[in-house]
């Protein structure tokens, strides 16, 4: 077992923080998500709970919808990030973004990511939708 390191204290004001915020977002799924990161890197979990959550989400300029939609139209363009697409899409939907703002956030990105990153945006939306149409949208 390694030593805690106190850089890393998930006691600390800035962590909470940011779970609180991971949690909102992405409801019953986010203390497994952590978890899978910690298992694998306890400071890759560390920071993407302080950095994105418990820093960039929480401020006060753009509302969590707008930030989640913004999040959705990046990880689109970047054409590779399917699994982290996904867990934002549902953490848009959780936000209060519809499902046709989440379409359209990808259709808009045709412009700036091409055809077929689109397309594998648009479907992996689709597959969670179908996802969340069968588990009555849990």
């Amino acid at each position: 077992m390694s030593t805690p390191d106190p850089q890393h204290d998930e006691n600390s004001e800035v962590y909470k923080r940011g779970m609180e915020e991971i949690r909102r977002q992405l409801g019953p799924m986010a203390d497994a998500y952590i978890a899978s990161l910690k298992a694998v890197s306890p400071e890759f979990a560390w920071v993407n709970v302080t950095f994105p959550f418990a820093e960039l989400f929480t401020r006060s300029v753009l509302d969590l919808k707008t930030r989640e939609l913004c999040t959705v139209a990046a990880l689109t363009v970047q054409g590779f990030a399917l699994p982290q697409l996904k867990l934002h899409i549902k953490a848009a939907l959780r936000c209060g973004a519809s499902r046709e703002e989440v379409v359209e956030t990808i259709t808009q990105m045709i412009a700036y990511c091409g055809f077929p990153a689109a397309t594998n945006a648009l479907l992996t939306a689709k597959e969670l939708f179908e996802q969340l149409d069968k588990n009555d949208g849990a």
